[in-house]
Parts: C-alpha cells; sequence; structure tokens
C-alpha cells in the first residue's frame, strides 16, 4: 500500500463518464488532475471534487499534440505529484456512412482516440515505472464489434484493445497493469449527439436501447466509474490486458 495519495490522469473529464471518474477516484483517496482540450472546461468537474472534499487540478491540453501531453503531464507531476494511474477517456465521434466520411472524420478520431491514449500513456508510464506501481484503463467500447455509421470510430475502440493488452506486456514486469473497460450503451452527450445525428428523440433512443440490454436499463457514467475504480485499485493487481464490457450483459 503506498503511504502517498496516488495521482491521477483522467482525460476527457469535463463531463459525461470522465467526470464521473475523475470523482469517483478522487472519493478513493486520490489526487485527480482533469484533463480537457480547454482548461476551463475542467472547472465544473473540480469544483464538485472539491466541495466533496478532495484533491484537483484543471488541467487545458490537446490529447494528440505531443508537447501539450508532454507539458501538461509535467505540471501535473509538480504540482500534484507523479501520476501513477492513468485513465485515456478523451473520446470524439465524427459518426458517417464509409462513402460519406472524408480525410479529418478519419484523422480526427484516430488522433483523439488511439494517438492520444499513445501519448499520455508513453508520458505518464515513465512515473509508473520509476515507482514499480501504476494503472493504466484505456476507453474501449462495444463499437469495436461494429456499428454501422462508425468505422472510424469502431477502428479506433478496436486499436485501443489491442494497444492495451500490448501495454499489459511490456509494463507488467515493472507492477503497471494495463486494461480496457468497453462501454455500451451510456447516457451521456455522445450518445444524445448520436440520436440527433439519426434524428430520433432521446428519450425513444433510450427505450429502444434498453429493450435489448438484458439488464433493460441503459448504462449511466457512473457504472463505468465503478469498474474503473476497482481497475485501478490496490486489489487489481493480478488482472491486466483485460477487455471488460460495462454493457449490461454479455458481449462477444
Amino acid at each position: 500500500m503506498s503511504e502517498e495519495p496516488r495521482v491521477a490522469i483522467v482525460t476527457g473529464a469535463a463531463r459525461g463518464i470522465g467526470a464521473a471518474t475523475a470523482r469517483r477516484l478522487a472519493a478513493d483517496g486520490m489526487a485527480v488532475a482533469v484533463v480537457d482540450i480547454e482548461e476551463s472546461a475542467t472547472k465544473e468537474t473540480v469544483d464538485a471534487i472539491a466541495a466533496d472534499g478532495g484533491r484537483a487540478l484543471g488541467v487545458g491540453a490537446d490529447v494528440s499534440d505531443r508537447d501539450q501531453v508532454e507539458a501538461a503531464v509535467e505540471r501535473i507531476a509538480t504540482e500534484l505529484g507523479a501520476p501513477t494511474v492513468l485513465v485515456n477517456n478523451a473520446g470524439v465521434l465524427r459518426d458517417n456512412l464509409l462513402f460519406k466520411m472524408t480525410n479529418a472524420d478519419w484523422d480526427t478520431v484516430m488522433g483523439v482516440h488511439l494517438r492520444g491514449a499513445f501519448l499520455f500513456s508513453q508520458a505518464a508510464q515513465k512515473h509508473m515505472v520509476d515507482r514499480k506501481w501504476g494503472r493504466i484503463v484505456n476507453l474501449s467500447s462495444t463499437s469495436a464489434l461494429g456499428n454501422r455509421g462508425q468505422a472510424n470510430y469502431a477502428a479506433a475502440k478496436a486499436g485501443l484493445q489491442g494497444f492495451t493488452k500490448t501495454l499489459a506486456i511490456e509494463l507488467g514486469p515493472f507492477g503497471v497493469t494495463v486494461n480496457a473497460v468497453a462501454p455500451g450503451f451510456i447516457v451521456t452527450d455522445m450518445t444524445a449527439a448520436t440520436a440527433a445525428r439519426m434524428k430520433v428523440d432521446f428519450e425513444d433512443f433510450k427505450k429502444h436501447a434498453s429493450a435489448e440490454i438484458p439488464v433493460r436499463r441503459p448504462g449511466f457514467p457512473e457504472d463505468v466509474a465503478h469498474t474503473i475504480s476497482f481497475l485501478t485499485s490496490e486489489g487489481a493487481g493480478f488482472v491486466s490486458g483485460q477487455v471488460i464490457y460495462v454493457a449490461g450483459g454479455p458481449r462477444d
């Protein structure tokens, strides 16, 4: 057990799954760096953690930009302490059918999801390896199994699963575990945006999704945060290289 509070980085933590995860890790006793594209966007999450008695730092960074990522991790290490927990959650949607998808649609999604996870993992792992302890959790998705209109997103989320398994092999000897969480239908702004793209009322969208989920309800950001809490805990030291579907039922 560590004598000092762990320091966690959660990317894309201004809202949704990232915000819920940041709050949960803070409740677990960690100091949390709340990272998003604009530092001002992190204020609500940071303030919520502070109001609950936790310690948080808002950091603005484009996760696909190496210089910004390295500067962010350096600042976090200086102001909060060496980060030994990393949750690569930052994500964007640029949904479209294949024949309509642009280079920018493809590159933006790959840049945020894959390059972002690569850059933050590379920068943070140095602190983990030095301390012979670390936890990395990458956010995949059930879309990794294929989803109409999301060739870019599905490819990126499937890529994160391979990235996860490879890092688990490389970093395991240094006491660092690496896992992925793959949410199913979660009620967030992103799923609301998907409903809007499909020109479907969001309430109807949720009802239709719930009818196909074995537990008969949609997921919420807190459902994902609970799973991440376990994977980043002391007790999860023998769980690595896994993809855990948080989807209300079994997935292939």
